[in-house]
């Protein structure tokens, strides 16, 4: 089946690695992808700092470039719920954009929302040696309300043994522009979230939203540095875990 993907500007601009990973999945299970040349930023970070009048130019380019597709995947839960939920509050009522948004919103999924739920598939054949614990993003888990395709998908991921940590669905603090804003704050919120994926002994946290991953990495890139890391911790999408163990 041919599909629409939606990258995600972090994913795009430096973490391709993660994009690759989650096209390649989705190619062995049979989807063709296509990536609009005129796709651009969803608009999230200007909606989230109260920049709505600034942000209309990328709501309507999105609108724009997806609107003729019958599906539209992407490896960010937080995108993902920016179009589907968030667009409607600010052009909803806009006569030319707010059926289009309507349409829109319906034929959007996150990239494990789309796998498990819409092809109905819970065993990608990935492989991955180790213990693994997940970080459920904010707006994934509390707003979109995908909670159960992630951790369907790690279950029957070969050789992949699974551990909660506690408090998984609590924020890690990055918040989009609220961690330039507040880094104090912030930074004791990660710190937390480092120490609660730590303390599960995985060797592995994985989360579904780039933002999440870049910031929790890099606490514990700290951590090390201030050489009170107590054992590594690699930290992956869960793109990359799914392609894990699979030739390109």
């Amino acid at each position: 089946m041919k599909i629409a993907f939606f990258p995600q500007c972090m994913i795009d601009m430096f973490y391709p690695e993660v994009g690759e990973a989650a096209v390649r999945v989705l190619e062995r299970l049979g989807c063709e992808l296509i990536v609009p040349k005129n796709q651009v930023c969803c608009g999230q970070p200007l909606m989230n700092a109260g920049y709505v009048e600034e942000a209309l130019p990328a709501i309507r380019s999105i609108v724009d470039a997806y609107a003729p597709y019958d599906v539209v995947v992407t490896p960010s839960g937080s995108c993902a719920y920016a179009i589907k939920c968030d667009y409607e509050k600010y052009l909803g009522a806009d006569p030319e954009y707010g059926p289009k948004i309507k349409e829109l919103a319906g034929k959007i999924y996150e990239f494990t929302e789309f796998i498990v739920d819409y092809l109905g598939v819970t065993n990608v054949g990935a492989k991955l040696d180790g213990k693994v614990t997940l970080h459920k993003s904010c707006h994934m888990t509390r707003l979109l309300g995908v909670k159960e395709p992630p951790l369907q998908l790690l279950e029957n991921v070969e050789g992949l043994e699974y551990v909660e940590m506690e408090a998984a669905d609590r924020c890690c603090g990055f918040g989009g522009v609220f961690s330039v804003k507040e880094p104090e704050i912030s930074e004791q919120m990660v710190r937390e979230k480092a120490e609660l994926a730590l303390a599960t002994g995985a060797d592995y946290l994985v989360g579904c939203d780039q933002a999440c991953l870049m910031n929790i990495k890099g606490c514990l890139d700290r951590m090390e540095a201030e050489g009170v890391l107590p054992h590594p911790m690699k930290v992956m999408h869960i793109a990359e875990v799914l392609d894990s163990g699979k030739e390109a």
